[in-house]
């Protein structure tokens, strides 16, 4: 699922390592960055993070509010820092596409196959889970990724 989300970048010109803050109300996230770029990257990963947490844990994403209801929110949270003072922009994100790059880790299945076919599996030096991974990514219509 893709999304935009409002945020908001202050620049503190103050001389240190990640000058620029991030505030994502939508999701309450506070990050940083190196320059405006870096900013938006990390917002997008900070987003894609909290996205996939949440879906993991069976809540639901919030819905991406508008500008005005943005800013409310932004000023709601005022602490140190005025984000609504900064550069509001949006970042999009594809939940999906960011889930097959950052979750990488692999997960153990019970697959029963008749003996007789693992034995020509086995015997065919065939990696079986590679073949159901490529057999899942074909009937879900999943193209792998280049890294």
């Amino acid at each position: 699922m893709k999304q935009v989300y409002p945020v908001f970048i202050v620049n503190t010109n103050d001389g240190s390592k990640h000058p620029f803050l991030v505030c994502v109300p939508d999701m309450e996230i506070l990050t940083e960055g190196d320059n405006f770029v870096d900013a938006i990257q990390m917002a997008r990963d900070a987003i894609g993070v909290t996205g996939i947490s949440m879906e993991d844990n069976k809540e639901k994403l919030p819905i991406p509010s508008d500008q005005t209801k943005a800013i409310e929110r932004v000023r709601q949270d005022i602490e140190d820092i005025d984000f609504s003072k900064g550069v509001l922009t949006y970042v999009d994100v594809d939940f999906s596409e960011y889930r097959k790059k950052v979750d990488t880790k692999t997960v153990r299945r019970n697959v029963a196959l008749p003996s007789w076919l693992n034995y020509e599996a086995e015997r065919a030096g065939i990696n079986v889970s590679r073949v159901l991974q490529e057999a899942l990514m074909n009937v879900l219509n999943i193209k792998r990724k280049p890294l």
